[in-house]
């Protein structure tokens, strides 16, 4: 009965345990809930649902906690109060037991004596009357006897017995105890790792809170980004085509007299030309670009002074020309303060505080330089660069180059500038490639004029003839005369600003050169159809190693024409075929 209510106890203990692991999976439980449901933004409000989400865990886990110690406290006082209670209803049972099992123990014993005694006398023939008596008083002295080993017998075996049950008593108390301490520390450890997950979790709930905002902050930022992308390109075509059809009125107007198929020839070629512009685009300072759209709200201004002056056919023109100038911006925006139609504001740059005076004024000088140049219409483009030109420099260029030169090249754009500068003790004098750089935002520009970069060509021609290289290795640096073939490109790229601007590097090795090219990723092999200003290396002995360097004039039917320095010690036009296995490669540079 003791084992058995020794048992009960344990069981207690082990339901009181279980019923505390089962707290601590339903603390679990309630805590992954609450989480789920605060990273799915269940409890999610409009201002921060990761505020709210971790408040609900934290007070779930309270209250788990709460619940969960209650119930170890419960139970475990209920289980120590019972072990108490068994141990005492197994303590009277054992004292009963004791008691009967001593008396049944000396009865049974006496009774054996006293046989064994009558069965002694009748053997040994002693039964007779006169030795009764001694017999009786004799086994009474034995019966005490008994009784009295019985007794003692019953106390020992009293004091064995309790002492047994106090130690499994006292065993039973302390694995119970020592169970409700365990059960307390496994929910203080749970309690403890609850906390400690409910912690992680507000704060992954935050950044992820945090992250989940910027992300979205980036998508807005981005989308904005690529809707005004899509709106400026947007802009751009149609600015682009509004060019092409007010080109093609003003060229119809202009070309009338030259019949029905004079226009429509110019007509597709233009058409043809703006069409590879906008949707094939290319590189090079050929490439077409629109203009700005504070240029565009100029166009009605634009418009009325250019019919105003018998200019209409070339509005494109003149927002290209202000596109270079300003870009449309500033009260001046034609830089028209110096020019001589500037009767109102100081003559010097920015002078003119009226953007429409602004463009009164350059409608006017523009006029003046394209009839100096005698531009015959908007496609005119050898003139047009003549006029161009001469609106930067002033008219005195125009009437210089064609005398000198017959029209407008960049060599002579160069040399006119140099003259000026020394003149006027000026460092610069203008911009030697204003042309180009008009024409970029002009939509006619691409379509009339060649691929590639001519200035770099026109002077590597001037060059043509010169023997010994001095000029060219005493510039780069050397004291002596060295192979000058690369100092020769060098110079000739210095002279166009290319060298300054990083459009080309500065070498005097062949070796050199070729690798800065294919580092920057702009070289071609040897079958490539270069275009003119292309940069053309060889090599002679075929061994993989540039030998000579020169420059492409332009390539014709399969036939690259070139400009060389130190080709038999002068400067000299050469051709190859495409292809050629003199040809090493192209250094290709983004003019």
């Amino acid at each position: 009965m003791a084992d058995i209510k020794t048992r009960d106890a344990v069981k207690g203990t082990i339901k009181t345990i279980d019923k505390a692991a089962i707290a601590s999976e339903r603390m679990k439980s309630a805590y992954v809930g609450i989480k789920g449901k605060a990273e799915q933004g269940y409890y999610a409000d409009e201002n921060s649902a990761t505020e709210y989400a971790a408040d609900r865990i934290s007070c779930a886990a309270d209250r788990v906690k709460d619940e969960v110690i209650h119930q170890f406290n419960k139970r475990g006082q209920k289980a120590v109060k019972t072990t108490q209670e068994n141990i005492g209803k197994a303590k009277d049972k054992i004292t009963d037991f004791k008691q009967s099992r001593a008396v049944k123990a000396a009865e049974q014993e006496a009774a054996q004596n006293m046989s064994e005694q009558h069965g002694l006398q009748i053997r040994h023939g002693a039964a007779s009357r006169s030795s009764a008596p001694d017999v009786s008083q004799t086994a009474k002295s034995q019966l005490i006897k008994t009784r009295q080993q019985g007794q003692k017998m019953i106390k020992t075996t009293a004091r064995n017995t309790e002492k047994a049950v106090k130690a499994t008593a006292k065993g039973t108390v302390k694995t119970t105890e020592k169970g409700i301490k365990t059960a307390q520390a496994t929910s203080k450890a749970a309690i403890k790792t609850t906390e400690t997950s409910v912690k992680t979790a507000q704060a992954a709930a935050k950044v992820s809170a945090k992250t989940a905002q910027k992300a979205a902050q980036a998508a807005k930022v981005t989308a904005k980004a690529t809707a005004e992308a899509t709106k400026a390109t947007v802009r751009a075509t149609i600015a682009a085509v509004k060019a092409i059809i007010a080109g093609t009125k003003a060229l119809i107007s202009a070309i009338i007299a030259g019949g029905w198929i004079a226009v429509v020839i110019i007509l597709i070629v233009v058409l043809l030309g703006c069409a590879v512009s906008l949707f094939v685009g290319g590189s090079g300072s050929n490439a077409y670009t629109p203009v700005s759209a504070e240029v565009e709200a100029y166009e009605p201004l634009i418009q009325k002074y250019a019919k105003q002056y018998g200019i209409s056919e070339y509005v494109e023109l003149i927002k290209a020309v202000m596109m270079q100038e300003s870009g449309g911006r500033g009260l001046d925006p034609m830089q028209a303060a110096e020019g001589s139609f500037n009767t109102r504001y100081p003559h010097e740059p920015n002078g003119i505080q009226d953007p429409e005076y602004s463009i009164q004024c350059g409608v006017q000088e523009l006029k003046a330089a394209l009839i100096s140049a005698e531009v015959e219409n908007p496609i005119d483009m050898e003139r047009i660069k003549l006029a161009l030109q001469g609106y930067n420099f002033g008219n005195g260029y125009i009437s210089w180059a064609k005398t000198n030169y017959g029209g407008y090249s960049y060599a002579n754009a160069v040399e006119f500038s140099t003259m000026q500068a020394q003149r006027l003790g000026w460092e610069k004098y203008g911009d030697t490639q204003y042309p180009a750089h008009v024409l970029r935002y002009y939509p006619y520009g691409r379509a009339f004029t060649s691929g590639g970069n001519q200035a770099i060509v026109e002077v590597a021609l001037t060059q043509l003839g010169n023997e010994g290289g001095q000029p060219y290795w005493s510039w780069y640096g050397f004291e002596g005369r060295v192979e000058w073939c690369a100092c020769f490109v060098s110079w000739c790229a210095d002279q166009c600003g290319y060298i300054e601007s990083g459009i080309i590097q500065k070498f005097a090795g062949c070796v050199d050169g070729s690798n800065w090219f294919k580092g920057n990723g702009q070289w071609q092999d040897r079958n490539y159809e270069p275009q003119a200003g292309d940069i053309i290396f060889f090599d002679w002995e075929g061994d993989g190693e540039t030998d000579h360097v020169g420059i492409v004039e332009k390539c014709e039917n399969g036939v690259v024409y070139t400009v060389e320095g130190n080709s038999g010690d002068a400067c000299r036009q050469k051709q190859y075929t495409v292809g050629s296995s003199s040809i090493y490669g192209y250094g290709v540079p983004a003019y």
